[in-house]
């Protein structure tokens, strides 16, 4: 079923009349609450053997001896597996990725990720043998007896184009080079600009830090394979499993438990997934993996750590004209799933932001570094994007000496421009962004802030305003599929998205309540296995509400009338209807009703129990664009650097939102991730490679002590291209924030001279500033 491409506004908002947008309590919260969670470690097959990966302990070197013998002989020890040994089992040492198109046409850089290093290690942390034993001990007492020589190769750090070759196919160490708009049109505009201003920008490395750390476990069942993977969807490593293993899709089966956290970095394979299995096949036991947390510190794909360079053009009246952006994103060793695509393609997404900029160009360049793969992370290109297009925008107010503010507004696109197809060829669909900005305004009472900086600046402290005006492209794969079951005791509902903590199975609860008048307590939710839902598209990119959600809406009509149709003829009545509100059916001018669960109950007694059930497929046309406006303040100590945010307003447009209290809560998450990577998270790598913040005893991690009150507030302008009205909530903290909070140190600093400052604002980072501005006042 293909939703129609724009759906009319007042359509939409009739979706809510019915109860949904209100604020209900996570229905799934009392089993956490109580320890009856069912995360990948706590279900584990009893008597499973455990898996631990001996992992390269330097950055760069070729492979002189991997002698495992000694640990095949060790006490409780059932395998020890090799690149050696996956090429024997006649497997292939390689994993998924993608690819992007160069600028000149040709596909960006194809070098293999193996599975288990072969002759060379690329990064610490690179996985070189797999061993399989009874005991953990036994494992970890095992790895030690393995003999790894390596000799050294120069390790390759910075993110630019050069040094020593990671990969022979790539000599200079360039990944990809994408190329997205009119590159001369743009150098023409720039030069004919009456303003040019330029800034770049680097956007640090985070590492996930999702509260549960990866994990797997992989068993046999008869013939069958059961993987289950703490992740965030099963197809793609149900069909990665079934293509690496030479089996028959038919004999793999992937299940997604309950999983504590993602935020993208669970959204891709991992080679011990791949390695369970093999392990569980060649032992015939149950094989289990749990990454310790400074083993995840060191594997898990990161997140961010690119520099860009962004030039603004404007005409006299400072209406933008051109827009060039040149991006230089670090890899890590290999190419990774979805790496080269977030930041070239997705991060074109937004490029413009909400602003009317018809003369682009866009070159991005990914090189290839001796650190860990940096893949999606909470946003995956577009928080990149809209950090590196604020901060120059904030940059060019104060330099061309206007107001952020009015600048932001005088090239905003206005709504009468909707639908409105940006320079690099997204097709926005509604906005109101200057209603918003002045929502944003009012709530964080600009008008006070002169007020609140004198006062700061009384007890010695400076203190700055950050302004961020951000559009997020959400959808991933537009697809979605939802099936309900009835039954004499309620409905069974299956979903093809994945919960990571979001709140789905309350969310999904109230849309199939709306729809069918069913309670709560009467409805099933069923995600994260391959066996009992045919397909999905998983959760990532904020897609998961509003595309499952539309598949949902679509299946309770499909089953309303199948129904309704069954009645009229078992009842012989005409224009029988289904009252939402009361979930029951009921004839013109009769007092008698049949509720939902009876009419089941009925069709099933006569033999047509199919009619008991529907799904429906449904494919949106079109993406949707939440929006929204940050504005943070922060207060500096310029004796210690230390930089705390005091002041945070929100008001963002979700469209309709399904539960506003889980919205918030996502925006509450999302902006303590931008705070996070914006004050305290530094991810540091010493010459060698060696990583030194591998434990949250280095990795500043942010605290509750480092957030301020968060005042969030909506302004609905409801999408046309779903039937639901949404836009999707789930990334847009974290877009918001980055740019929000540096733009207020920006704003702090500025007095004192200081034109560059890149996140993170840890005190030591910020106390240097503040040293350069002193050194500036004496010259």
């Amino acid at each position: 079923m293909l939703v129609p491409e724009f759906i009319p506004i007042d359509k939409a908002r009739q979706m809510s009349k019915f109860g949904s947008s209100q604020s209900v309590t996570r229905f799934e919260d009392t089993r956490f609450l109580i320890g009856k969670g069912a995360y990948v470690d706590d279900i584990a097959p009893d008597g499973a053997l455990f898996g631990y990966v001996l992992r390269a302990p330097m950055a760069h070197g070729t492979i002189t001896e991997l002698d495992v013998d000694n640990a095949r002989s060790a006490p409780g020890i059932r395998a020890v597996l090799t690149a050696a040994d996956l090429t024997a089992a006649g497997v292939e040492n390689a994993m998924r990725f993608s690819t992007v198109k160069n600028r000149d046409g040709s596909k960006g850089n194809q070098s293999r990720r193996p599975i288990l290093a072969e002759d060379r290690v690329r990064f610490v942390g690179d996985a070189v043998a797999f061993i399989v034993a009874e005991t953990m001990a036994q494992a970890k007492d095992a790895a030690e007896l393995i003999v790894l020589d390596v000799d050294d190769l120069p390790v390759k750090l910075d993110i630019q184009p050069g040094g020593e070759a990671i990969h022979s196919e790539a000599p200079d160490n360039v990944a990809y080079d994408f190329g997205l708009g009119d590159e001369e049109a743009t150098k023409a505009a720039l030069a004919s600009a009456a303003h040019v201003v330029t800034l770049t920008s680097y956007d640090n490395r985070v590492i996930a830090n999702s509260m549960e750390p990866r994990g797997c476990f992989a068993e046999m069942d008869g013939e069958r394979l059961h993987v289950s993977v703490s992740g965030q969807g099963v197809w793609a490593t149900k069909d990665d499993l079934a293509k690496w293993l030479h089996l028959d899709k038919s004999q793999v089966r992937v299940t997604n438990p309950d999983v504590g956290g993602g935020f993208g970095m669970k959204a891709m394979n991992y080679p011990e997934y791949f390695l369970c299995a093999l392990a569980a096949r060649q032992t015939g036991q149950p094989v289990r993996w749990m990454a310790e947390r400074t083993e995840s510190m060191l594997s898990d794909n990161a997140g961010r750590d690119l520099s860009v360079t962004c030039t603004l053009g404007f005409d006299a009246d400072h209406k933008i004209i051109a827009y060039n952006v040149d991006s230089l994103s670090n890899m890590g060793a290999y190419n990774s799933q979805f790496a080269q695509a977030i930041q070239s393609q997705l991060f074109s997404r937004v490029l413009c932001g909400g602003y009317d900029i018809q003369t682009v160009y866009f070159r991005n360049r990914g090189i290839f570094t001796n650190t860990t793969q940096v893949d999606a992370y909470r946003g995956a290109g577009r928080p990149e994007a809209i950090y590196a297009l604020e901060r120059v925008m904030d940059f060019a107010a104060r330099d061309l000496g206007v107001s952020p503010l009015e600048l932001r507004r005088k090239n905003f696109i206005q709504p009468d421009a909707f639908p409105y197809k940006s320079a690099t060829g997204e097709l926005y669909d509604v906005g109101e962004f200057d209603r918003v900005l002045s929502r944003a305004e009012v709530e964080a009472d600009l008008a006070g802030f002169p007020a609140r900086r004198s006062a700061t600046q009384m007890t010695g402290k400076l203190r700055g305003l950050g302004i961020a005006f951000y559009i997020e492209s959400i959808l991933g794969d537009p697809e979605e599929t939802a099936t309900v079951e009835l039954s004499d005791t309620g409905a069974t509902l299956y979903v093809g998205t994945q919960s990571n903590g979001q709140g789905h199975e309350t969310v999904y609860r109230q849309i199939l309540h709306d729809q069918t008048g069913l309670p709560f307590d009467q409805i099933e939710v069923v995600q994260g296995d391959s066996d009992r839902i045919a397909k999905g598209g998983g959760t990532g990119g904020s897609r998961s509400v509003t595309t499952q959600g539309t598949a949902m809406r679509a299946t309770a009509d499909v089953l309303i009338s199948q129904l309704t149709e069954f009645l009229e003829d078992d009842m012989d009545a005409r224009d029988i209807s289904f009252d939402v509100e009361e979930g029951v059916f009921r004839g013109p001018g009769s007092n008698v009703v049949v509720t939902l669960l009876e009419a089941a109950a009925r069709v099933t007694a006569a033999g047509r129990a199919e009619l008991a059930r529907a799904s429906e497929t449904t494919t949106l046309s079109g993406r949707s664009y939440p929006n929204g406006c940050h504005i943070a303040e922060v207060e500096i100590d310029p004796d210690t650097g230390e930089t705390r945010v005091v002041r945070y307003t929100v008001a963002d447009d979700f469209g309709v939102l399904m539960n506003p209290m889980l919205a918030e809560g996502q925006v509450h998450g999302g902006v303590a991730q931008g705070i996070g990577q914006a004050i305290t998270e530094h991810t540091v790598y010493d010459s060698d490679g060696q990583l030194l913040t591998a434990s949250f005893m280095d990795y500043a991690m942010p605290r509750a002590d480092d957030m301020p009150m968060i005042d969030f507030h909506t302004e609905e302008v409801p999408s046309t291209a779903n039937p639901l009205g949404m836009k999707g909530c789930g990334e847009a903290g974290t877009v918001g924030a980055l740019g929000a909070v540096a733009n207020a140190v920006q704003d702090a600093l500025w007095p004192l001279g200081l034109r560059q400052v890149d996140m993170p604002f840890t005190p030591s980072r910020v106390w240097m500033m503040l040293e350069e501005a002193r050194a500036l006042a004496v010259d």
